[in-house]
């Protein structure tokens, strides 16, 4: 797993567990230039994005925005090339092409996906992330730590959900960063 049809989990977060600090703040997980480009070339086979109203709400930027570097334009391109699913409650519609509502995650749906999608499925946003993992949908988690403790915030990964992984790939970055790639096993 891992590959084709594969769904993962990509998040950034302290080194101490958190997506976001106590107060909702991530601007010190904002990518440097070698952290951004290595998101890129992790993130351009994806062909869906499944995304939470908050985190949709966070990228849907990158619809218009293009950023300042070449990376976040690269960014740019590879967000505007993908689907997306946001799932809500709440929100009315949504103001990015390529894009679907869904009211409910429907973890078989997202099992059909898998089972007829040509490219990796992404996962984002904490709750629908938690979601996925607890119905075992996940194949791939990675982990880009940032090295900085925050004290709390947004757990990374959700509580509850045992799992065994198989580490894939680990990589330091200049600025202090590590990814950690791991695919689940079954």
């Amino acid at each position: 797993m891992g590959g084709v049809g594969a769904l993962i989990w990509t998040g950034i977060g302290s080194l101490d567990g958190y997506l976001n600090d106590a107060s909702g703040g991530f601007d010190w997980a904002a990518p440097d230039a070698e952290v951004h480009a290595a998101v890129n070339d992790l993130e351009r086979p994806i062909g869906t994005y499944l995304l939470g109203r908050r985190m949709y709400e966070t990228m849907r930027f990158w619809e218009t925005g293009s950023g300042d570097s070449d990376a976040e334009r690269d960014y740019a391109a590879i967000w505007r090339a993908a689907d997306k699913v946001v799932y809500s409650t709440t929100l009315d519609a949504v103001s990015t092409a390529r894009t679907t509502l869904e009211r409910d995650f429907d973890a078989g749906q997202v099992r059909r996906w898998k089972d007829e999608s040509d490219a990796p499925l992404s996962v984002g946003g904490a709750a629908l992330a938690a979601a996925a993992f607890r119905a075992g949908l996940v194949d791939e988690v990675r982990l880009f730590l940032v090295p900085v403790l925050v004290g709390g915030g947004t757990r990374m990964l959700p509580d509850g959900v045992r799992a065994d992984l198989a580490l894939l790939e680990e990589r330091r970055f200049t600025n202090g960063t590590v990814l950690l790639r791991y695919r689940m096993r079954r």
